[in-house]
């Protein structure tokens, strides 16, 4: 059974057979550092003009005109319950692939490329039932720094996003 992932604790199983070691692109959300696997992303934009829908929710920017495909773009400060932040010159979107469909993450800044290692990831710690954490892949302990290590398909599942916004990708 090496490297399969046994589907019992899910997170626990993946981590202890170093299934998330591999690239991670950073970024910053209100000081933090976060990762996602760089298979998911497709490309950095900066920012351009996002055009509003209405009635999505509060997280949902709107939708920006990609080479002639429209594409939801999430704030993701909002969607984790931070406070909105200005654009400044660094603030970019992430344009992730999750479930087949194109998202765009707005972004205080992009940070590096960084090839982690399965002995640098912890698993997410448990702040009890009531907080939700299966969008946490793990903790990336990297250069002295931890970072949050992100499953995007669970942070922004297309379903919710599609569902709850009549956005289509």
């Amino acid at each position: 059974m090496s490297g399969e992932t046994v589907e019992a604790d899910g997170q626990e199983a993946r981590l202890k057979t170093g299934g998330h070691e591999g690239k991670y692109l950073t970024f910053v959300l209100g000081g933090e550092e976060y990762g996602l696997e760089i298979l998911k992303v497709r490309e950095i934009i900066g920012l351009m003009e996002i055009t509003a829908v209405p009635q999505t929710p509060i997280f949902v920017k709107g939708v920006i005109n990609l080479r002639g495909k429209v594409i939801p773009v999430i704030d993701l400060r909002l969607k984790f319950g931070m406070e909105e932040a200005e654009p400044t010159e660094e603030t970019c979107i992430i344009v992730v692939d999750i479930g087949g469909s194109l998202i765009g993450i707005f972004v205080d800044t992009v940070s590096e490329v960084l090839d982690v290692t399965a002995d640098q990831i912890e698993p997410a710690p448990s702040f009890g039932s009531s907080i939700e954490t299966s969008f946490i892949l793990g903790m990336g302990k990297i250069k002295g720094k931890v970072k949050i290590l992100l499953d995007i398909d669970r942070a922004l599942s297309a379903e919710e996003l599609t569902g709850a916004s009549g956005l289509g990708g």
